[in-house]
């Protein structure tokens, strides 16, 4: 009952940590930037028709220096305006279906060093200069000419566009420069981003806020990988070629399984969290991960229920056991990879580096190991394994 019970107390944990910490980074957004919303009336400076609706906006904090107005007129179009302080470079607002940065169209406004206002839709195809294209996107914008303005140290951008679906939770990028795009209007790299959910359907400007920063991604990925990736590598690793270290291969097969199945557990639970928040269109992702918490919770079951040595039924056992686990590794290198994948978004590299290393040194463990069983210098049980120790139960689990 002792691993259950602290099994339970890690969920709990898990679950309480992150609300916790975007309830308060939220509530430290609100507080540093709520004034902003008062600064200045937008009808002074803002043509029409954003001067004759701008004053009635519900007006929302969002990030940083950020804050954004909206309204959204019965046949789905949104009169958007989103401003933040501005010294130099460009600032943009872009709306993704998943929540990551590639795949996005984005709203990018900035005042030329002539002291022009400019302001382009751009289709964000990967995370390269030039896969971020100009005067392209998917942004429906509407008749009304979008606007950029300077008043004071604020920049504001204002766009009418259409979405084809009312969708009251969408995710939102937002992102800021110090460099000033080329001449051609390609953009430089950000000085910094974020994710932020917002919920479109409150009137009154009390929108529900949560930001997904990359820390919350970074700890997914790091469960992910050191359970699926490593640890459950290892354990089946030596229960296959340490068989002639009886019994020390079955201690430590049970320890580095249980300890993955926990680190597993937390990058489920993570996964969860981050898909509530931002609600990405990664079925794929998404499914597997289900799928491996599913099998890797049967595994352990099966070690509760695993029948002696000497009956029928072990043999059976024995191949399930086998074949679950070997299903579950291979599918957790996919899922890996894949989460890897829809993770690049700039800083994807590092992930790929990292894992790679961890996956070829598995790989060539397993296959110098495999050379070696072949030739019967491991993996065969000891010949003088005591007559005591055969009877114990824990002796004739097979992996």
């Amino acid at each position: 009952m002792r691993p259950f019970v602290g099994l339970y107390i890690l969920c709990l944990l898990i679950s309480q940590d992150l609300p916790f910490l975007a309830a308060d980074d939220v509530n430290a957004i609100n507080d540093s930037t709520q004034n902003l919303c008062f600064a200045s009336r937008l009808s002074d400076f803002l043509p029409p028709p954003y001067s004759n609706i701008s004053d009635n906006m519900p007006c929302t904090p969002l990030w940083n220096t950020f804050v954004l107005r909206y309204s959204e007129s019965r046949d789905n179009v949104m009169t958007i305006i989103v401003s933040a302080l501005y010294t130099t470079g460009w600032v943009g607002i872009g709306f993704s279906k998943d929540g990551r940065m590639v795949g996005s169209s984005a709203m990018i406004g900035w005042i030329s060093k002539k002291g022009h206002a400019k302001i382009k839709q751009y289709y964000l195809q990967g995370t390269e200069r030039d896969q971020v294209v100009p005067d392209q996107g998917e942004l429906q914008l509407q008749k009304v000419p979008p606007v950029v303005a300077l008043h004071g140290a604020m920049i504001y951008l204002a766009f009418q566009v259409k979405f084809v679906v009312r969708v009251p939770r969408r995710a939102v990028i937002l992102a800021f420069s110090t460099a000033y795009p080329s001449k051609l209007g390609r953009l430089t790299k950000h000085d910094d981003k974020t994710t932020v959910i917002v919920d479109f359907s409150k009137a009154s400007g009390a929108s529900s806020i949560t930001t997904t920063t990359s820390t919350e991604k970074t700890k997914h990925g790091v469960m992910a990988i050191l359970g699926w990736g490593f640890l459950l590598p290892v354990g089946a690793i030596l229960a296959r070629y340490l068989r002639h270290k009886d019994p020390l291969w079955y201690y430590l097969h049970i320890c580095l399984q249980f300890t993955g199945f926990i680190f597993g557990l937390a990058a489920v639970i993570l996964g969860i969290q981050l898909y509530n928040r931002i609600h990405p269109n990664i079925p794929a992702h998404r499914g597997i991960g289900i799928f491996l918490l599913v099998l890797s919770i049967l595994q352990v079951l099966a070690f509760f229920a695993r029948p002696q040595k000497e009956t029928k039924l072990r043999r059976y056992w024995n191949w399930y056991h086998h074949w679950i686990g070997r299903i579950s590794l291979f599918f957790g290198a996919v899922n890996i990879v894949l989460g890897i994948r829809m993770a690049n978004n700039g800083g994807g590299d590092g992930w790929k580096i990292g894992y790679g290393f961890v996956l070829s040194l598995t790989l060539l463990a397993f296959v110098v190991l495999e050379i070696l069983r072949i030739r019967g210098s491991i993996g065969s049980p000891s010949s003088h394994t005591s007559p005591s120790f055969e009877a114990h139960p824990s002796s004739s689990t097979s992996v």
